[in-house]
């Protein structure tokens, strides 16, 4: 049996137990994907912050170029970057990909305490704990929320930014109290209760990819749905929905002095290019790259992709 880390959270323990039950009784394919994972939490790692154990996965070769710090997003975990890293890794980079609290393998938080701020304050202090300086940062989704209150707020050596599927989305008086509702609804009293990946699957090949994803990867995301805290699901939507949020993202992507790239997918119908081109036209550093044939979802849709233009920006910048 593999060694496990010391400390580690009672979710890694129990994904680790199911893991080691699917190598015995699981078919032939589930056993190859227990064995990749189990391989994987080999380079696991938990570190107290803001009095919480928080994973994060740490990986490289023994005289980095770089370190590239990877932020998941909305409803995710650490393991949407788990075909990303290998790549990075390859060409030379450390990489560091951790969960936020209430999310994946890093522990609840049982004071609720969700805002972006406190996920913000938590990676400076995670980022301070690992002593990582001069680091580049590819966030997702939600993840661009907390690079940026991290870089503007906090002491830091961050030398470039890759913004995956994030803008400036259209909001008003009704969106944000609408919006949340319908949200947390979906996910919190819908997709979280399923037992089976299928429907899972096939409201995200509906409404957020443009590509077939290989089934590794849609257990990876029906996973994030059983491992993120609900009260973490409901205050993030309730606050990127906030008028108050739309109001200060203007000026939170002015403050910037690095480079940031915004990607965005053609056909990301939660995230148009429009809205990252938006973001992009207000950052003084800001480029913008928009994927064809993509998705909300290109860590996952085509990470060989997503890959490419993190090591394309980073390598530029360093």
């Amino acid at each position: 049996m593999e060694k496990l880390p010391e400390p580690s959270s009672d979710k890694f323990r129990a994904y680790h137990l199911k893991l080691l039950d699917q190598l015995e009784h699981a078919t032939k394919g589930e056993r190859h994907r227990a064995r990749y994972e189990l391989d994987l939490m080999q380079n696991s790692h938990f570190v107290q912050v803001g009095g919480l154990l928080h994973h994060y996965h740490d990986s490289g070769p023994e005289n980095p170029v770089g370190t590239v710090l990877l932020i998941h997003g909305w409803d995710c975990w650490w393991m949407w970057w788990h075909r990303i890293i290998p790549e990075l890794n390859a060409a030379g980079y450390r990489t560091v990909a951790y969960d936020m609290k209430g999310h994946g393998w890093s522990e609840n938080d049982p004071r609720n305490r969700y805002h972006i701020s406190d996920f913000a304050r938590d990676l400076d202090e995670l980022v301070r704990t690992l002593g990582l300086v001069d680091v580049h940062v590819a966030a997702f989704s939600f993840g661009p929320f907390v690079a940026l209150d991290y870089v503007n707020n906090y002491p830091n050596s961050v030398k470039s930014m890759v913004f995956f599927n994030f803008g400036f989305l259209p909001n008003d008086e009704f969106i944000s109290k609408a919006a949340p509702a319908t949200i947390n609804f979906v996910f919190n009293n819908l997709m979280r209760k399923l037992t089976w990946w299928l429907p899972a699957y096939m409201f995200g090949r509906l409404a957020l990819s443009r590509n077939a994803i290989m089934m590794h990867d849609i257990k990876v995301g029906f996973e994030s749905l059983g491992f993120c805290a609900s009260e973490a699901i409901e205050q993030t939507t309730q606050q990127i929905t906030a008028m108050e949020t739309t109001e200060m993202l203007p000026e939170m992507v002015k403050a910037v002095k690095a480079p940031v790239l915004y990607v965005a997918g053609d056909g990301d119908v939660i995230m148009k290019p429009e809205n990252a081109k938006k973001l992009q036209e207000m950052t003084e550093l800001g480029s913008y790259l928009c994927v064809p044939d993509c998705g909300h979802l290109i860590t996952l849709e085509l990470p060989e992709t997503a890959a490419e233009i993190v090591l394309r920006h980073v390598v530029t910048h360093s």
